[in-house]
């Protein structure tokens, strides 16, 4: 049954969320309908700055969200919730604004549901691109062989990845990068001539091995990445894709992943996304970026 709210909307106290909020911040996923991922949730909080708004009826969150500082350049927002018994009366819109004001000058980025993208509009966030959701259990076709090696990823590896991903993604993400062995199940990367052209990782998220990061120099590098990855896990995959890489997401239908929902990639402060997209094929999680 919905509730009200107990004070008008702009005295609401808003603050940080800590490792301490990790069961309230799954419990409010799972009050939304999306999986606990109580593990993502430690990835964002020690990464990112998490923002929350306690229930005043001492039922844990009101509402939620993450931003994942990439320096100047960027700062990506996700996991934006609010409880479903304080929803439509103006809570995300709220908690928006004032993370918007805390961001000060930096652009920032955002993956919006059908949903979410109305608000999102209203803030003065433009649509950018789009991301199509795949799931499934791989099957090999058995078709062309890539000529580039991949192998699973060593701690040498991490200064070459970071500098891959640097000029991909178009800012530094280091401090994300040096949490993903200990995040991810899996991590690949693909060399060629001895230098490193890709990597990708899987991840563990509600009785799936998601896809993400996934950089590459080209489709049959993303392939081959995704391809060893797959090889390593029982379980269906599930990534997140630019919608622009068609040939990838044609080869994942060929290979059992099948479509679902959809998100737009929006901006605000920026006309587009820094970096190169025709070798970000996929992100970290759509929370991050």
């Amino acid at each position: 049954m919905p509730s009200s709210l107990p004070r008008p909307i702009a005295e609401l106290p808003l603050r940080h969320l800590t490792q301490d909020d990790l069961v309230a911040c799954a419990d409010l996923c799972e009050d939304r309908g999306w999986p606990r991922d109580e593990h993502r949730w430690g990835l964002l909080l020690a990464a990112g700055t998490g923002y929350g708004v306690d229930d005043p009826e001492g039922k844990g969150l009101m509402a939620s969200c993450v931003v994942t500082s990439y320096g100047p350049r960027l700062a990506a927002i996700g996991m934006l919730l609010v409880a479903e018994r304080y929803e439509r009366q103006g809570v995300a819109r709220h908690l928006m604004h004032r993370v918007i004001a805390e961001s000060g000058d930096a652009p920032l980025s955002l993956y919006a549901t059908a949903a979410g993208q109305p608000l999102y509009e209203r803030l003065g966030f433009a649509v950018v691109g789009r991301a199509q959701r795949v799931t499934g259990f791989f099957r090999p076709t058995g078709g062309r062989s890539s000529a580039v090696t991949v192998r699973p990823a060593t701690a040498e590896d991490l200064r070459a990845m970071v500098r891959l991903d640097s000029d991909v993604f178009g800012a530094d993400r280091t401090h994300v990068l040096v949490r993903l062995p200990a995040y991810a199940d899996h991590i690949r990367v693909a060399q060629d001539g001895g230098h490193l052209i890709g990597y990708a990782a899987t991840w563990p998220s509600d009785g799936t091995h998601v896809v993400g990061p996934l950089v590459a120099r080209d489709t049959a590098t993303a392939q081959a990445l995704v391809a060893s990855l797959a090889k390593a896990t029982n379980l269906p995959l599930r990534a997140d894709i630019d919608a622009r890489h068609t040939e990838l997401l044609d080869w994942f239908e060929e290979c059992g992943l099948r479509p679902g929902s959809a998100t737009t990639v929006m901006t605000h402060g920026v006309s587009d996304l820094p970096g190169d997209w025709t070798r970000r094929y996929a992100p970290l999680t759509v929370a991050t970026g």
